[in-house]
Order: structure tokens, then C-alpha cells, then sequence
């Protein structure tokens, strides 16, 4: 059976960082992929790009990972204060919940110690108590991590997820974004479950029908 996915992202590439392999596999295998990113981190972005420029580049990235531009939504929060706007971010999840009603949400880690990605994490719960619930992994902000959910990828998958993430050019200066760690990371988690590429999650509610 299809099913209807959500990806919730603190901020534009967090869902690509996170999950882009699975969104790659989830939708060849023909699953509706939704992605609503909650700040384009104007506030952060180098002065030699335009502040608007994460907006562009998410814009691109998840068209590469196959997601209908008509499924990208754009919140605009300001980077670093979502955890005093709790209230508002939950409506606006509770509202992308009602029009979506998604069968799988994906969302950063509870353990994630950002505070943008500890509040998207927790009102997710909130809002999708009745939905699947994964948490992706980003290790340079999970202290702690459960790997209890493997979805195994092929190289495919990941050279997508690769190309996907090679559209922020804005943010190529993180240690983390770059093609030979985001492979690396995939191998060894395909490892752990005796396959070559493989994306893990923590499971916060599994709901099978």
C-alpha cells in the first residue's frame, strides 16, 4: 500500500542531511513525499549570498530527490527561536498535519541537542501522536542515538541524496557536507544490518495496519 509521508525539517537541508536517501527510495517505490522546512536561516547565511538563497536551494535539492514542488513547504521562523514560538510551530504542524495526514512522519531526534531541532522534534510528537514516528540521525548534534530502525539503500539512493545536498552551495563549508562523509555514514550503517548503504532511525511510534 502507498503510503502518505511527511518530512519535518528545523531548517532547509536538515531532511536531506537526515533522510534524503529514504525520500529518494520512498518515492520510487511510488509514495507521496511531503517536506515542510520551518526556517531558510536568513539570519545565518554568508554575506557573499543573498539571504533568501536557502529558500532557492531547497527548493532545488528536493526536486532532485523527486519530491512535487506542490509538496515543499516553506515556514518563516526565525533561526535559533523556535523554542519561544512553540505554541505557533504547533499549529502550523497541526494545520500541515490535517491537510497531509501523513501515514509516516520523519523528524529530527529528541536527543538532538540543537534548539530548533529539540522543538520541531517535540511538538512533532505532539501533533502526529496518532501517525509513525522516525527520528533521523545527525550525528554532529545527537549526543545519544538509538539505532533501532534500518532502511537499506542502494547506491542509487545515495548518489541522489549526494547530488540533492551538492545544491546548498551556501552551506558547502560544513565539515559534514561533503560527498565522501555523507557515503561513509551510509556504508556503515548498511554494514550494521549486513547490506552495502542503509539510513537509521529512532522509532518513537510504529503503527502497522
Amino acid at each position: 500500500m502507498k503510503k502518505r509521508i511527511l518530512v519535518l525539517a528545523p531548517h532547509t537541508d536538515d531532511g536531506e542531511f537526515g533522510c534524503g536517501g529514504t525520500i529518494s527510495k520512498m518515492i520510487n517505490e511510488g509514495n507521496e513525499v511531503y517536506y515542510a522546512a520551518f526556517s531558510a536561516c536568513q539570519q545565518s547565511v554568508a554575506k557573499e549570498f543573498p539571504s533568501d538563497i536557502l529558500i532557492t536551494e531547497v527548493k532545488a535539492a528536493t526536486k532532485v530527490l523527486g519530491i512535487k514542488p506542490e509538496n515543499l513547504i516553506l515556514f518563516d521562523y526565525d533561526v535559533r527561536t523556535f523554542n519561544y514560538k512553540r505554541q505557533e510551530i504547533l499549529e502550523d504542524i497541526i494545520k500541515v498535519r490535517n491537510h497531509i495526514s501523513p501515514d509516516i512522519v520523519f523528524m529530527p531526534s529528541v536527543n538532538d541537542i540543537h534548539q530548533d531541532h529539540y522543538t520541531i522534534a517535540f511538538e512533532g510528537i505532539r501533533a502526529f501522536k496518532n501517525s509513525t514516528i522516525l527520528c533521523y540521525e545527525m550525528p554532529w548534534n545527537n549526543f545519544t542515538f538509538n539505532t533501532t530502525a534500518f532502511i537499506t539503500l542502494d547506491e542509487s539512493h545515495i548518489q541522489i541524496k549526494i547530488k540533492a545536498l551538492s545544491e546548498y552551495h551556501s552551506q558547502k563549508h560544513r565539515s559534514y557536507a561533503n560527498a565522501e562523509f555523507i557515503k561513509s555514514l551510509a556504508r556503515i550503517r548498511g554494514v550494521q544490518v549486513n547490506k552495502e548503504y542503509a539510513e537509521v532511525f529512532e522509532v518513537i511510534r510504529w503503527i502497522m495496519e
